[in-house]
């Protein structure tokens, strides 16, 4: 496991059919060690932390395996790494295999698995496709975001360490599937609604459909 490309960037105007947005899923590969921070990676700042960034979301991971996938279903885009807006693209840390409070080394710097990424509008907004989001979500291929649990360095190239198991966890990929489709699934939702190291809004998110 290690990490493929490292990714970084900071708010933009972008103009839509609609309206001036500003965002920051624009991304960067960058060479030589960053410092990861508690909230950030050194260069890489949110626009809107209502629904970016935080403890919880400070560092957002895509599989570099899901590319190849991405380029059958946009053929002729240009898809070079980060362009999910992700900080980390990373191979062998896949969302079936990825579970929720699971702990990882990457350079120094120690992150553990919070939740799967629910896209907002601005996915279809950087890939210019009213259809992306849905796509997105279809396709199951979520990513997951990550908190900074040890400051360090990290780069290009660097192996990528699990460093603890969440035992009796969820994988990001049922987590992922639970929270669109619970029908049915009220053990799998009191199961996630109990987990410790899901992120706040989602466990909050469990915790009442188990109830309701």
């Amino acid at each position: 496991m290690r990490l493929i490309s490292l990714n970084t960037g900071g708010p933009r105007q972008v103009k839509t059919h609609r309206e001036t947005v500003r965002t920051s899923i624009w991304k960067s590969p960058r060479e030589g060690r960053l410092h990861v921070a508690t909230l950030n990676i050194d260069g890489d700042e949110q626009s809107d932390l209502t629904v970016h960034g935080g403890t919880y979301k400070a560092v957002y991971c895509y599989p570099s395996e899901h590319y190849a996938y991405w380029r059958e279903q946009l053929p002729g885009m240009d898809l070079p790494w980060g362009v999910f807006g992700e900080n980390l693209t990373t191979e062998g840390l896949l969302e079936t295999g990825v579970c929720i409070g699971d702990r990882m080394q990457i350079g120094t710097a120690e992150f553990q698995v919070t939740q799967p990424r629910s896209p907002c509008f601005k996915l279809g907004i950087r890939f210019g496709r009213d259809d992306m989001i849905k796509r997105f979500l279809a396709s199951r291929r979520s990513g997951f975001y990550v908190s900074v649990l040890r400051e360090g360095d990290i780069a290009r190239g660097d192996g990528i360490r699990i460093v603890e198991r969440a035992a009796g966890s969820m994988s990001v990929s049922d987590i992922f599937a639970l929270y669109f489709d619970d029908e049915g699934k009220e053990e799998e939702v009191r199961r996630a609604a109990g987990l410790a190291g899901l992120s706040p809004s989602w466990r909050n998110h469990f915790g009442e459909r188990a109830s309701s």
